[in-house]
């Protein structure tokens, strides 16, 4: 092929994928909700606080199910959000949650100079009620929530978190590179 031919064909290609991503986010909105229970968590300051007490005054929140201080593709999301959250947070919270204890959140998070709060689901069903854990096996991902003006909290939205999802840019960029992504293996 040559090159301006190919070059047409990655721009047609990028506006399906636009479109695409926009039908999607529309097919979101259209999503029945599911009521969830008041989930309690403890802080990385191993204070406890409910799902309900993490949306502070806003309607809406967003949910990240990181698997915790031994993934280290999850702690390469969390570097991610880091740098955006501070953006997120005009738009509504934002938290991310994992199985580890609190100090382990807490010592990681100094470390890495994470911005956003963090809260343990340890002992709660929280991951298995959101579709990210099974008893079995763990998978990270992102969901979001909304409340209504009673208290009552509904899970609007999941979506999966993995190598080339558009919740981490670094795929997106290593993909303009001659050799991709490689073997990359996040440290």
């Amino acid at each position: 092929m040559k090159a301006q031919t190919v070059q047409e064909e990655i721009q047609e290609l990028e506006k399906e994928l636009l479109a695409k991503k926009k039908r999607l986010a529309e097919l979101r909105k259209e999503l029945s909700e599911d009521k969830v229970e008041n989930y309690r968590f403890r802080t990385s300051e191993n204070e406890e606080v409910t799902l309900l007490e993490l949306f502070g005054d806003s309607d809406e929140i967003i949910v990240v199910h990181n698997m915790g201080k031994g993934c280290n593709y999850c702690t390469l999301w969390a570097d991610g959000f880091n740098g955006v959250y501070r953006h997120m947070i005009e738009r509504a919270p934002f938290v991310v949650s994992t199985p580890d204890d609190p100090d382990i959140q807490k010592t990681i998070a100094a470390e890495r100079d994470w911005k956003f709060p963090l809260v343990s689901t340890k002992g709660t069903t929280f991951k298995e009620d959101m579709g990210f854990a099974n008893g079995t096996s763990t998978r990270p991902g992102v969901s979001s929530f909304r409340k209504d003006e009673n208290g009552d909290v509904y899970h609007h939205a999941s979506a999966p978190l993995g190598p080339g999802d558009d919740f981490c840019a670094v795929w997106h960029l290593f993909d303009l590179l001659p050799n991709g992504s490689g073997d990359f293996q996040p440290k």
